[in-house]
């Protein structure tokens, strides 16, 4: 799974289309606490063009803007919390999680992890780097390490589908985006994340297919915004 930043989904599918949906609408409605305006608020740029590449129906997408600027006059309140400890076989797992009611979320997350191991906070964040992390698509003739070199990326690697990934400092991810298209990139998508520093490997098949398992229960939450897995492969 390499960088992973999120599990494999069938997202063809209508329900997972509503999960993408659902978490798109809660990053649209923090990130528009800063201002409604995407052009003056870099986050909720980032986060529109990531709802507008998932198709999100633009009533949606203003709808979510709208209620997290607090223009409809509801009041909407979402606290981060984040989960980490072990998926099956030892495979460390970061879990974020955007939540209108801890308590809940974290009896619910911890029902899930029974399968694993729960951990406390700072017992697994150590063996990640905090990176901003760009999924970006080349226009075929775009070389992706003298992208990143121009771009100030601080790394770059082969992703899934001919995408691109690249890393950066948390701080540069806004300005690693507005360059990338500069040289033949069209980014996909962008968000501050975990890379994994010691990746799990040697599984069997059948030990990946209870990982594998474990992840898909985690991410299917509602409240689960992005899994991080330290897993090779």
């Amino acid at each position: 799974m390499g960088a992973q930043w999120k599990v494999k989904h069938k997202e063809a599918a209508a329900n997972a289309k509503g999960r993408i949906f659902g978490k798109l609408s809660k990053e649209i409605m923090i990130a528009a606490r800063s201002g409604a305006d995407p052009e003056m608020n870099a986050r909720l740029r980032l986060v529109v063009e990531q709802a507008k590449k998932a198709s999100m129906p633009r009533e949606t997408l203003e709808r979510a803007i709208k209620k997290g600027a607090g223009l409809t006059g509801e009041h909407v309140h979402f606290e981060k919390v984040t989960y980490e400890g072990f998926a099956p076989h030892k495979v460390p797992v970061i879990v974020e999680c955007l939540t209108d009611n801890v308590n809940r979320t974290v009896a619910e997350i911890r029902v899930l992890f029974r399968k694993g191991q729960m951990g406390a906070a700072g017992s697994i964040t150590w063996d990640f780097d905090h990176l901003g992390m760009i999924e970006a698509a080349g226009d075929g003739k775009a070389d992706p390490e003298e992208a990143a070199i121009e771009a100030d990326a601080q790394d770059v690697e082969a992703g899934d589908e001919g995408v691109t990934l690249f890393y950066t400092e948390p701080t540069d991810l806004d300005a690693v985006c507005k360059k990338l298209p500069e040289y033949g990139f069209t980014v996909e998508s962008a968000k501050i994340g975990y890379r994994p520093k010691n990746p799990v490997e040697g599984l069997s098949d059948e030990q990946m297919a209870e990982v594998e398992a474990f992840l898909e229960a985690i991410d299917s939450h509602d409240d689960v915004q992005n899994v991080y897995v330290g897993l090779a492969g």
